[in-house]
This record gives structure tokens, sequence and C-alpha cells, in this order.
């Protein structure tokens, strides 16, 4: 995914941006791949996921950011009940955290991204991708994040000035913390994981899924003078 290191792993990470097309596809692809090797009704209770199995096909619904999307073997990603295509990188997001889901148990153990695995190496990439958009548009008025949090599924969670929890998958919740700046200190944000979330997606993905996150609550701030 990152230009400044090599894939965790290749099979099941996001590719490196600057071939972004030919990669991605081939992250889908090998995604793909892999769903035909598996036990799809077992995998889908590690995942929280639903399975139907119909006369035509078999469907797999599965909850992101407060959305139901379906994945329709061999080779199909769709938002539930929408006509628009599912952006590639949202369909790998998807993909793997179903592929790679391990059932654990969440903790309630909140951890930080430079706990994880390779995080103290990503973490310059992971702040300026995930963090600093909080900082920039939520640290000066902390309250927005409350509001538009709630679009996404959001619940206040208590830490910092203001603090949401998103239910990203249905076994990763994801903690955006903001601390608001005054005339002595600058504003600062943090995002918090259940320690269980290398169960569910590796690094590199973490930092797409949280970029994913902070950018949508951005977009959905009221546009000035509208």
């Amino acid at each position: 995914m990152t230009s400044e290191m090599e894939p965790l792993a290749p099979s099941l990470s996001l590719p490196d941006q600057r071939n972004y097309d030919q990669s991605y596809g081939l992250a889908l692809k090998i995604a793909f791949e892999t769903l035909a090797t598996i036990d799809i009704e077992s995998q889908c209770q590690r995942a929280g996921a639903a399975y139907r199995v119909g006369d035509s096909q078999k469907v797999i619904t599965l909850d992101y950011l407060n959305r139901q999307f379906e994945i329709i073997p061999p080779d199909q990603v769709r938002e539930k009940g929408s006509p628009e295509e599912v952006p590639l990188r949202d369909k790998i997001l998807i993909m793997h955290y179903f592929l790679q889901a391990k059932g654990t148990p969440l903790t309630s153990k909140p951890i930080n991204f430079k706990e994880l695995k390779e995080g103290a190496s990503y973490f310059p990439t992971f702040s300026k991708r995930a963090i600093l958009p909080l900082v920039d548009y939520f640290g000066k008025e902390s309250p927005r994040l409350l509001e538009v949090a709630k679009q996404l599924g959001g619940e206040k969670a208590d830490y910092g000035d203001a603090a949401v929890t998103i239910k990203a998958f249905p076994r990763v919740p994801i903690t955006l913390v903001v601390w608001r700046g005054d005339e002595e200190f600058p504003p600062e944000a943090n995002i918090l994981f259940d320690s269980t979330i290398s169960d569910y997606l590796p690094t590199e993905d973490i930092i797409v899924l949280c970029q994913t996150i902070s950018w949508k609550l951005v977009s959905l701030l009221p546009q000035e003078g509208a």
C-alpha cells in the first residue's frame, strides 16, 4: 500500500499506489481466488456475516461503515440495493476483512497504531493519512466529530474532548479521539483499536481503512455557505 515499505502480506494486503489500477485489480483477483478455496459458511461465522444460498447464487452479506454489502461468488462485491459501483479500494477492504477474520472475541482493550505489527514503522504514513485530517478539520471544533460520525453509525466514546466509536466491520470497532487546541497547545487526535484487530485486517489495510473513515467524516461536514 505504501511506497516506503514492501507489503506485509502480498496476497492479502493493499498494493502500492504507484501502479494503482493494475495492482489493485490483482489484489482483488487474488482475494476472489482465495474465496473459492474456503468454507464460506464457517468464514461467515468468523466474520459476523450472513450467508444465503439461493437457486442461482450464493450471497454473503456484510456490514461496512453502516451500510450493507454483498459478496457474490465468484467475483462480485456490490452495495445492497444500490446501482452504484463499489470503489475498488472498498472492495478489497471488504474482501480482506472477510477472508482474514479469525472470529476472535473482542477484548474491549484499546491499543494504538504503534502497538500493531510494524505499526511503529508505518506510523508516519498512518499519521499523515488518517490522523492529520482529524486534527485539521475537527481539532478546533471537536463537537462536529460527534455529529457527522452519526451518519456512519458512530457512538460517543469517553476519550479526549470528543471521541466516537465506529463499527467499520462487524468485528472491527474504530475509535477516533480529538483533543481541542487552545492558545497554549495545538489540537491533537488519535485512533484506537480493539486489541484483536490484527486477527481481522493486516496493518496496511488498517491504514487505508482509517484513512477512508477520516476522509468520509470530513466529506460529511456541512459545506461553508451551504
